[in-house]
């Protein structure tokens, strides 16, 4: 199994988000799909703001949350990532980039776990080739600081999971650490 999306198993069981057991494959249902395009399409739209703003930490940030909202769809599933090849080369503009995220994003209406491996897939290569970014620190760096928010009885203030995933509950992190330059 991927080792990012074991961290999400780890967080969906801490935060009692339904999910089926892993090889399961169960397909979403259709409110399913929806909630978790819209979680997509919100995260996307952040990480359109910080391409616009060219700030590469809060590029990087919006990557790995875009990441682990992907990741979330395929966990509660049951599935696991496959690993799907990146074809994008940098043209010299940005907006290949939001057509890219965004035509990945749109594909997941299909609720298939392939085409979220392809958003956590693209998330990946261009947070380590394109911002110079250790992904794997950044990501263990957000998922510890989702996990940190459970209070000392082990449960989150908020009432449900679909709250949770909703909710500004969890704040964006400094990730300046996990850049490369």
């Amino acid at each position: 199994m991927n080792k990012h999306l074991k961290l999400v198993r780890e967080f969906h069981d801490a935060f009692s988000i339904p999910q089926a057991q892993q090889g399961a494959n169960v397909r979403l249902s259709e409110m399913d799909v929806i909630m978790r395009q819209a979680l997509l399409m919100e995260e996307g739209s952040m990480l359109f703001r910080a391409i616009k703003a060219g700030d590469m930490v809060e590029i990087l940030a919006a990557m790995i949350n875009l990441a682990y909202c992907a990741l979330g769809a395929i966990a509660i599933q049951g599935a696991d990532v496959s690993d799907q090849p990146v074809s994008w080369q940098h043209d010299g503009f940005v907006i290949s980039l939001m057509r890219l995220f965004s035509g990945k994003i749109n594909d997941c209406a299909s609720g298939n776990p392939d085409d979220y491996s392809e958003v956590y897939d693209l998330c990946v290569y261009l947070s380590r080739g394109f911002i110079n970014a250790d992904f794997d620190k950044a990501f263990q760096m957000v998922h510890d600081s989702k996990m940190s928010r459970l209070d000392k009885s082990g449960k989150l203030p908020v009432e449900n999971a679909e709250e949770t995933l909703k909710s500004k509950f969890f704040k964006t992190l400094d990730l300046s650490d996990c850049l490369y330059e």
